[in-house]
C-alpha cells in the first residue's frame, strides 16, 4: 500500500490491489472558470449511481459566506443536483475566515466522508487553500489583539508603509510578501509578535490525506480569459451590484475577509463613488485574470497533479480510472 505522502498511483502504472484499501480523497483544481464545480457534480452523481458515494467538499474560502452568491459563482441549489456540498453556507458576512480554521473544517469534512464510506471530492479555492487541506501543513497560533493593532495600522498607514515596517523587523518575510498584500503583511507581523520570526516558504509536498488524487483541469490562456469575461458579464447580468449593495446593508464592509473578495472589493468601490460601474467591471475581469494566472502557476510547480483537458467528453469517465 502506498503512503499518504506519494502521488495518485495511475501516474506510476496500475493500481495496486490491496485487501484493506485506504480511503481516497478526489481534489480538483485549475484555473478560475475552468469547469471545476460542474465535473465534481456530475463525477459524484456518476460515482453515486455506480454505488460509490461521493460528496463536494468546498475549497473556496469566500463559498463560506451567506448571500455572497453571484459574485463567488456560488453553485445554485440546481446546479447541485442532490449532490452534498460541505463548507458553503455556514459563515456571517463580517466573520473573518482564516487558512488555519477552514484545513480544520474541511478536514474533519473529509473525515466525516471517509467514516461513512463517502468519496470526498475537493474543489476549487486557492493553491494555498488547496495544500493547506491536502499537505502535512501548519499554521502558527493566532492573537485578536495583535491581529486587530496590525488591522488598525494597516488602516492608518496602508500596506506599503506596513510592508516597510515588516521589512525592518524581517527583511526574509517581507521579501516574500508583495507590498500590497495588506492580509499577508498583517499576519506576518501578528506571527512575528507571537514568535519572534515568520517565514514565507511553504513546507514540502508531502500529503497528510490519505489516498489523494489530484486532477488539475487545464485551458489555453486566451479561453480562460473568455471565459472569465463571460462570467463576469453574467455575474452583472445577473444583479450583482444589486448583491452587493444589499450585502453592505448587511455588514459587508466591515467583514474583513469578505469585503476584499474580487468582484466585491471592486463593486464596493464604485458603491463609494471611488469609479465608476464600467471601472469596476472592468477591474473585476483584470482581477479575476490575475488571479488565475497565480492559481495555474502555484498548480505547475506541482508535480503530483494529474492533468486534463477541460471540457473534454469524457472527463468522468477519466476520473473513474484513475481512482481505480
Amino acid at each position: 500500500m502506498r503512503t499518504s505522502g506519494e502521488p495518485c498511483s495511475v501516474r506510476c502504472g496500475t493500481l495496486v490491489a490491496v485487501s484493506n484499501p485506504q480511503p481516497r480523497t478526489l481534489v480538483l483544481v485549475g484555473a478560475t472558470a475552468s469547469g471545476k464545480s460542474a465535473l465534481a457534480v456530475a463525477y459524484a452523481r456518476a460515482s453515486t449511481r455506480q454505488g460509490r458515494p461521493a460528496e463536494v467538499v468546498n475549497a473556496d474560502s469566500m463559498l463560506v459566506y451567506r448571500g455572497m452568491d453571484i459574485g463567488t459563482a456560488k453553485p445554485t441549489e440546481a446546479e447541485r443536483a442532490g449532490v452534498p456540498h460541505h463548507l458553503i453556507d455556514i459563515a456571517d458576512l463580517t466573520e473573518t475566515a482564516s487558512v488555519a480554521e477552514f484545513q480544520r473544517l474541511a478536514r474533519a469534512a473529509i473525515a466525516d466522508c471517509h467514516e461513512r464510506g463517502v468519496l470526498p471530492i475537493v474543489v476549487g479555492g486557492s493553491a494555498l487553500y488547496t495544500r493547506a487541506i491536502t499537505d502535512e501543513f501548519s499554521f502558527p497560533g493566532t492573537d485578536p489583539e495583535r491581529r486587530a493593532h496590525w488591522e488598525r495600522e494597516l488602516e492608518r498607514v496602508g500596506p506599503l508603509a506596513l510592508h516597510a515596517q515588516l521589512a525592518e523587523l524581517s527583511p526574509q518575510a517581507a521579501a516574500g510578501i508583495l507590498p500590497g498584500n495588506g492580509r499577508r503583511i498583517v499576519r506576518a507581523l501578528e506571527v512575528i509578535d507571537l514568535t519572534g520570526e515568520f517565514t514565507s516558504t511553504l513546507p514540502s509536498w508531502r500529503y497528510a490525506l490519505p489516498g489523494v488524487c489530484q486532477v488539475g483541469l487545464e485551458l489555453d490562456r486566451d479561453t480562460i480569459d473568455r471565459r472569465i469575461e463571460q462570467r463576469v458579464d453574467q455575474m452583472w447580468a445577473d444583479g450583482f451590484v444589486e448583491e452587493v449593495r444589499r450585502l453592505e446593508r448587511q455588514g459587508l464592509r466591515q467583514g474583513v475577509t469578505a469585503s476584499r473578495a474580487l468582484g466585491y472589493r471592486q463593486v464596493l468601490a464604485f458603491l463609494a463613488g471611488e469609479c465608476s460601474e464600467q471601472e469596476a467591471k472592468q477591474a473585476t475581469v483584470f482581477g479575476t485574470r490575475r488571479f488565475a494566472r497565480k492559481q495555474l502557476s502555484w498548480y505547475r510547480r506541482d508535480d503530483r497533479i494529474v492533468w486534463l483537458p477541460a471540457g473534454a467528453a469524457d472527463l468522468v469517465e477519466r476520473l473513474g480510472r484513475l481512482l481505480g
